[in-house]
């Protein structure tokens, strides 16, 4: 019996090598094989070129009138031409530049079909593919992701070999309601239609219904764990209100509703029977650290151990030195447990945990080492949650009986893109700036005005501030005409020693040496920061009223504004200046938009707008795939649908009992899903 899940080894004609190369495209199985979806296609539609604009696309086919004449020039740079009568428009010239190899497939009076750029002027077709004539080409052309390992015409007769013996085996997905709702294809005649297209029409047809699929399938996997997450018993963290409420007091400044609104449903998944699975979302500086403070009280009132999880050890040690501040005078215990520690030290420290002599418990990676058992987990954090992996994660929910799950992240993300990409969890924002805030001035300067960012930076410091200075580099590249950090440093170095004294931090340092350079930074000792992105998360000094970064195109929007948070952390009103001279649309764009907001979700949308999805979410950790034929910003409409399609399938009772959805319900146990279904 066949199966889409067969090894591509079985098609004819693929060994064991073509099995490895195809592995490098993500291609085991025969459905992999099915579903790896061209990028483009090609329309051989004849253009009517009497009728056609300058610069447009077109198709023309026609007989050749010349021999192809071949000129070349520089490192392997060529030019071919020949002339082709082409119906109405008569003789036309046709030039193809650095692909020599199509001479062998122009002879004269032979017929060819030509792609191409249209150059009405000269009466001349600016090639980019050639079909002879004899050819077996589709009405639309398909052309695949491939790689140096795979080429197209490997695909293409093996995605052909595949659909021929195993479309007796492509059961539909998508329930007969929502195909007839939004006019959507049975999967094997979309499958086909999206690898030989009858004409583009079709061909459209069938990409809108994969990327619905795709949609539906993602949004389904991940309301059913949520599902199932729900049914599985948690903890019950039964804190003393009263008590909760009397820390809350002792909190020197009036919580925001965005805060308090948070806490709140914090608050209420703590005391539900289920594990909570939240994601913590706020801009820097909207306060999330104080809001994790309060769940850490609820939890330890109850009894409970804490674990805060940070990327760096900077970040570590930063959260558990503002922690033990805002817990003295509690029966909060805060350790730090990191990669720093001596063996002795880190034996100490494991045995407190396991005996509950410490009840919070902030460190990095550390924290889910063997070894490291907890008397009483209850709730774990995780700051930054996008720079830790799903095992990691997992692994540190494993560490107790089902602890709450608290994430917290300071990259913004569209709401609406939260919820979808992360549906298996609950979302909750602050989007409000604690008050006295003054937003960041933000100005972007051409390189040719450094002195002017440097005069700026004079007037700062004697004013008794001090100040970031950021490169994309930490040494001289020959690839990239960018400054560097050990530049900087010494041009800065000379101008403004001895009166102030400059620091440089970057990546390549110790934990000792960084931390030295922190301290000295954050007392004052340091007026001038010189960095690379290593700052971007971790370092608070509510002095530092500058931020000035050179190359500021060469960062994407997320970081620019990440940087930007480092300051404005204080009450005095604080600066970005973005020293840049972009080469591209989307460069100046990033510039514009952070000169015009400081708000981190418009920006997170424009960012979204400009990368798209993948790269805003980061990697495949975030739990956004990178899907094949759907897009989720410009399709982020029917997203939305197909996640309301997909929760409600999900609450419909008997749902999976109907013959219909089999292979719905098969897909979901594929996936390694138990069926918690209502």
């Amino acid at each position: 019996m066949r199966s889409l899940q067969d090894s591509v080894g079985q098609l004819k004609g693929v060994g064991p090598k073509t099995v490895e190369n195809l592995a490098t495209l993500g291609i085991k199985t025969v459905g992999d094989l099915l579903t790896h979806y061209p990028s483009r296609y090609d329309d051989f539609a004849p253009t009517d070129l009497t009728v056609a604009k300058d610069k447009q696309k077109v198709t023309v086919k026609g007989t050749v009138v010349s021999e192809p004449l071949m000129s070349r020039y520089g490192y392997r740079r060529s030019r071919m031409s020949f002339r082709l009568v082409v119906g109405q428009a008569g003789v036309v010239n046709v030039v193809y530049f650095n692909q020599p190899y199509l001479k062998q497939q122009v002879e004269p009076n032979h017929d060819v079909t030509v792609l191409g750029t249209w150059d009405a002027p000269r009466q001349q077709i600016l090639g980019t593919k050639l079909v002879a004539a004899d050819s077996k080409a589709e009405a639309v052309g398909a052309t695949y992701p491939a790689n140096k390992h795979v080429r197209q015409a490997t695909l293409r007769k093996l995605i052909r070999q595949a659909f021929d013996q195993y479309q007796n085996v492509i059961a539909t997905l998508l329930p007969i309601s929502l195909r007839q709702r939004y006019q959507l294809m049975e999967r094997r005649e979309m499958i086909k239609q999206m690898h030989f297209p009858t004409d583009t029409t079709m061909a459209e047809a069938a990409k809108r219904t994969a990327a619905f699929e795709e949609f539906f399938l993602f949004e389904l996997r991940l309301q059913a764990i949520r599902r199932a997450n729900r049914k599985e018993e948690g903890l019950q963290i039964l804190y003393n209100n009263a008590e909760l409420r009397d820390f809350i007091k002792t909190i020197p400044f009036e919580l925001t509703a965005a805060q308090k609104r948070v806490v709140n449903e914090i608050c209420r998944d703590l005391r539900a029977p289920y594990q909570m699975n939240r994601l913590l979302q706020g801009d820097v500086g909207s306060g999330k650290t104080i809001v994790a403070a309060i769940a850490v009280m609820a939890a330890v009132l109850a009894g409970y151990q804490v674990a805060l999880m940070a990327p760096t050890e900077i970040l570590a040690a930063q959260h558990a030195e503002k922690l033990a501040k805002v817990f003295s005078g509690t029966h909060v215990e805060v350790a730090l447990l990191t990669g720093a520690l001596t063996a002795k030290q880190h034996d100490q420290l494991a045995k407190a945990i396991k005996a509950g002599d410490v009840n919070l418990i902030v460190g990095t990676h550390a924290l889910i080492q063997n070894g490291v058992d907890y008397a009483n987990l209850g709730l774990v954090i995780i700051d930054e949650q996008h720079r830790f992996g799903v095992n990691q994660r997992q692994q540190l929910r494993e560490k107790g009986e089902h602890p709450d799950v608290l994430a917290m992240t300071a990259t913004p993300i569209p709401r609406t893109l939260a919820i979808t990409a992360y549906g298996e969890m609950d979302v909750s924002v602050i989007d409000e700036l604690p008050a006295g805030r003054q937003p960041i001035k933000t100005t972007w300067l051409k390189g040719n005005q450094g002195q002017s960012a440097l005069d700026f930076l004079d007037q700062q410091l004697r004013a008794g501030a001090q100040a970031y200075v950021v490169s994309p580099l930490i040494e001289e590249s020959e690839n990239l005409d960018v400054k560097n950090a050990t530049d900087l440093y010494a041009r800065f170095k000379e101008h403004f020693g001895p009166t102030y004294q400059v620091g440089l931090l970057h990546g390549r340092m110790n934990n000792d040496e960084k931390a030295v350079v922190m301290k000295d930074f954050q007392a004052g000792k340091v007026q001038v920061m010189v960095a690379t992105t290593v700052i971007e998360v971790g370092v608070d000094n509510p002095n530092a009223t500058v931020m000035l970064i050179y190359d500021a195109d060469r960062f994407g929007l997320a970081q620019l504004h990440q940087l930007r948070g480092r300051v404005g952390r204080g009450k005095r009103q604080s600066y970005c200046l973005l020293v840049a001279d972009p080469k591209t649309d989307e460069g100046k764009a990033r510039m514009e938009t952070m000169v015009a907001t400081t708000d981190g979700f418009e920006v997170a949308q424009k960012d979204l707008e400009l990368r798209g999805a993948g790269d805003v979410l980061g990697d495949r950790q975030s739990g956004m795939p990178d899907f094949k034929v759907g897009d989720p910003v410009g399709d982020l409409k029917m997203l939305q649908i197909a996640r309301a399609d997909a929760g409600n399938l999900l609450a419909t009772p008997g749902w999976d009992q109907k013959d219909e959805n089999q292979p719905l319900v098969l897909y979901l146990q594929r996936h390694q899903l138990e069926t918690h279904f209502d």
